[in-house]
């Protein structure tokens, strides 16, 4: 009915470490959040030729080029397996532009195509959800207490954050 609050069907979140920031870096850790609290992660193993590798990057997500080569999947495992996960749906993460050329260059290595649209979050937020950002992720950080930087964990708290946000906000019937 109009003027009722409309239904809104919860995102799906994606997030990519990644072996640096340059020119030549590439996606070590894949993790996706999904609303019934299922969630996916996976560190990648580098393809050859994938070389770059930033310390100050490692650093931050505290993975290093020696847990790849021996807790790794093959890039192809991988995108198989977001393919199957994923199917149709539009996918969220928060640094779009990096997320995209990292997963484009994995799915580009081996040759396949990713079954999903990768979308950014901040299409999901309006003025009130944007102006609450910062503070309420510090105040799901602090909550959720997770003591790694890793994707899954950085999906799970994007997530958590967004929805916070948009109940503070709008207050929707989510669905």
């Amino acid at each position: 009915m109009p003027g009722e609050p409309q239904a809104m069907t919860l995102p799906v979140i994606i997030d990519i470490e990644a072996s640096g920031f340059g020119k030549g870096s590439y996606p070590i850790e894949i993790g996706y959040y999904m609303p019934d609290g299922q969630s996916f992660c996976s560190l990648v193993t580098p393809e050859a030729g994938w070389t770059h590798w930033d310390d100050s990057a490692e650093q931050v997500h505290g993975i290093s080029r020696e847990v790849l080569a021996s807790h790794g999947k093959a890039a192809v495992d991988v995108c198989l397996t977001l393919n199957r996960s994923l199917r149709g749906q539009r996918i969220y993460c928060d640094a779009w532009s990096y997320d995209y050329v990292w997963l484009s260059r994995m799915y580009d290595a081996v040759d396949l195509v990713p079954s999903f649209q990768l979308k950014d979050l901040r299409e999901l937020l309006g003025d009130c959800e944007r102006s609450l950002w910062h503070a309420t992720r510090t105040a799901v950080e602090i909550r959720l207490a997770l003591r790694r930087h890793r994707a899954s964990g950085d999906a799970r708290t994007l997530f958590e954050t967004w929805l916070e946000a948009r109940r503070l906000c709008r207050g929707d019937l989510l669905v």
